[in-house]
């Protein structure tokens, strides 16, 4: 067991900065009435964790658009997690230190990866979600975030597991210089595939392009006729479509693809932020019965049992350098809710991070 070990007497209480859901947010993007943040007093004294936790400080947290639909108060409309109880703390993917261990497999020191951290400075957590990193690997901890965390782990579903690439696929990708499409787009040119992306700037047109290796890419701010701009960017129709925006992105692709066509649904964060009666509907569905195609949605924690799979073919690319992320880094717990809030702009680049501490 951990525990507090030596001589040298440890801090056992601290104030810990946490936030919290004080509001549902039916419809637009949550703000500082809906989220907001507190201090609280924490207890590390050893005696006070229960056996099987650890007590935890946070160097890195992430941001995810799926916490999106957990904060509307409204369970229908295809919402596919339960929603938040109010006053409770935000759990989302994040890096931590082990401060003290009531768990003989972690000790005081070593980082760790949880996808159920609280969004606090400090907390005590059940350790069989765990993970150690790999402090010999030489992979910077904000990876575990991104390439090696949610997007990475759910670009790799979908491109790998469900999309089924061949080498000379036609793979188009929305939101493509965003946390899921710059990893899904790399995924897809080392399955020796065609990549064509949108996004939401010129600027991220030219990083899909110079640093996720894209063949091409679009702006589809500028590209206003979706419909039009596939038959000029995709002319040999779509065989993978990853689908991270729904939408008139979807009605589009729909009327490119290929037969045969695979559809791995990863997310509709254009979406996200209107009541599911005025969300746009897709008008030419027919389309997949005659091109045979198949559309499905999925949620990455049905695959789990591939996780070790997924970690040890990306960090083998990560060490190559045949993988690379942007990430946006915001700085202090305080900048949570800003960072959060961003993912649902054009403004942000690659994966939103926040360090909490060093």
């Amino acid at each position: 067991m951990g525990g507090s070990g030596g001589g040298e007497k440890k801090v056992e209480v601290v104030e810990s900065k946490e936030w919290y859901l004080a509001a549902y947010a039916p419809e637009g993007v949550p703000t500082s009435d809906h989220l907001k943040l507190r201090t609280v007093t924490l207890s590390l004294a050893v005696d006070s964790i229960p056996d099987g936790h650890v007590a935890v400080q946070l160097l890195w947290t992430s941001t995810e658009p799926y916490l999106r639909t957990i904060m509307t108060g409204v369970e229908e409309g295809g919402l596919y997690f339960p929603q938040i109880p109010l006053n409770k703390v935000i759990t989302t993917f994040g890096v931590g230190r082990v401060i003290v261990s009531k768990d003989g497999k972690f000790s005081e020191g070593e980082i760790v990866v949880n996808p159920f951290f609280p969004v606090a400075e400090y907390s005590v957590v059940a350790s069989h979600f765990l993970r150690k990193t790999d402090p010999t690997a030489g992979i910077p901890l904000p990876e575990y975030l991104s390439s090696l965390g949610l997007p990475g782990f759910s670009a790799w579903v979908g491109i790998e597991v469900l999309g089924k690439p061949k080498p000379g696929s036609n793979v188009f990708i929305s939101a493509c210089a965003g946390a899921v499409g710059m990893i899904a787009g790399q995924l897809a040119k080392l399955k020796g595939c065609r990549v064509i992306g949108s996004t939401g700037s010129d600027n991220k047109v030219k990083l899909s392009k110079e640093k996720f290796g894209y063949d091409d890419a679009f702006n589809y701010n500028k590209e206003t006729d979706f419909d039009a701009a596939l038959s000029k960017y995709c002319p040999n129709g779509i065989d993978i479509y990853l689908d991270n925006v729904g939408g008139k992105m979807l009605e589009a692709v729909l009327n490119h693809v290929n037969k045969g066509a695979h559809i791995p649904v990863c997310g509709m964060i254009s979406q996200y932020n209107k009541t599911w009666t005025e969300r746009e509907g897709v008008r030419n569905l027919l389309n997949i019965v005659g091109k045979e195609v198949k559309i499905e949605g999925f949620l990455v924690g049905t695959y789990m049992n591939r996780m070790g799979e997924f970690m040890k073919e990306m960090e083998g690319y990560i060490k190559e350098k045949k993988i690379s992320s942007e990430h946006k880094i915001y700085n202090g717990i305080e900048s949570f809710l800003e960072g959060f809030a961003s993912i649902f702009s054009t403004s942000n680049v690659g994966k939103v991070i926040i360090q909490v501490a060093a």
